[in-house]
């Protein structure tokens, strides 16, 4: 189905919605937010107050079957990802869903299944495949300007937060129930589904994973590597402990190396026999925003397909599956 225009319902509209999300389906051309719905009924109608939305409510059935709303939003944690999803699927609307895309990839393949049966859509939020930083790198690659790649190194560590010390009130995010790990689902998953949109599909991939800080029960560090089916390997060490906050990714090819961080806004650096170059992005004010403008474009027909699909996302989740040995 085509749309002339997408009208939009989140489902948890919580912190990530504010300002990384939310306002972007409201500032994206053919696009509008309808509709917003929380648990909490107060919550979900000071959201619509705040934002200038039409509708709110307290129930995920009554948003996903509005009739005047067109696609649906779940920004919930990843333990009721694929409740949302096949509800959305069988009212036969698009859905776009927050990453990790769900809790393992068994999950993952039952949200693509039921999407593909309803005829829906199925876009994943990793968002980074669309912003600047991310095509620039994806371009110098295309370009072969590092020569034929070999591998890539991954390194993020960090402090252990404020947050994950209170073994009474634990944030979702160190929850496996919820979040279907610790840390490493949360963040390394940017990092893995990114490099497979540079680099291609991973097709082995293992690893490590332990809790060494104590804080809680899920996994505080994970190291992995992994075979690209290009050819190209790869290694990757998560640390939620250190002493440090450190974002690094090195791609090494035969003529050179690109540099550049997940997270932060530092320069992508290109090094080569001939020097270093390096490009600087200012950072969206709403990071979503060029990931929905693919969606809506490809939904309004407009000749543009997204990059982060069920597909895609759900191979982010069958790695990190193989790496923590799930």
């Amino acid at each position: 189905m085509q749309y002339e225009k997408v009208r939009w319902g989140i489902i948890g509209c919580g912190d990530v919605t504010e300002k990384k999300s939310g306002p972007a389906f409201q500032k994206v051309r053919n696009s509008e937010l309808v509709a917003v719905m929380r648990r909490t009924g107060e919550l979900s109608k000071d959201y619509a107050e705040r934002h200038g939305v039409a509708k709110w409510y307290d129930e995920a059935d009554a948003l996903i079957n509005d009739p005047d709303v067109d696609a649906v939003y779940i920004a919930t944690p990843p333990g009721s990802h694929k409740e949302y999803t096949l509800m959305a699927a069988a009212a036969g609307k698009p859905v776009y869903v927050e990453k990790p895309m769900a809790r393992t990839f068994n999950e993952c393949n039952e949200m693509v299944a039921a999407c593909k049966k309803a005829g829906v859509p199925l876009y994943v939020a990793y968002y980074r495949q669309a912003q600047e930083r991310f095509l620039k790198i994806k371009e110098l690659l295309d370009q072969n300007v590092i020569g034929d790649v070999r591998f890539v190194t991954s390194t993020q560590y960090q402090k252990a937060g404020e947050d994950v010390k209170d073994s009474d009130q634990l944030p979702w995010r160190v929850q496996p129930e919820i979040a279907g790990g610790g840390l490493f689902f949360d963040l390394a998953s940017h990092t893995l589904d990114i490099l497979d949109f540079l680099l291609g599909p991973i097709q082995e991939a293992k690893g490590f994973a332990s809790n060494q800080g104590g804080f809680y029960e899920a996994e505080d560090i994970v190291t992995g590597t992994y075979r690209f089916t290009s050819g190209v390997q790869g290694i990757g060490t998560w640390c939620f402990t250190a002493f440090e906050n450190v974002d690094k990714n090195e791609i090494v090819g035969s003529k050179g190396k690109i540099s550049f961080s997940t997270f932060g806004d530092d320069p992508v650096t290109l090094t080569t026999g001939e020097g270093k170059e390096q490009w600087s992005f200012e950072r969206p004010l709403h990071v979503h925003q060029p990931l929905v403008e693919t969606i809506v474009k490809e939904l309004t027909g407009n000749g543009v397909s997204c990059p982060s699909t069920g597909d895609s996302g759900a191979r982010t989740n069958w790695v990190m599956d193989k790496i923590v040995g799930k």
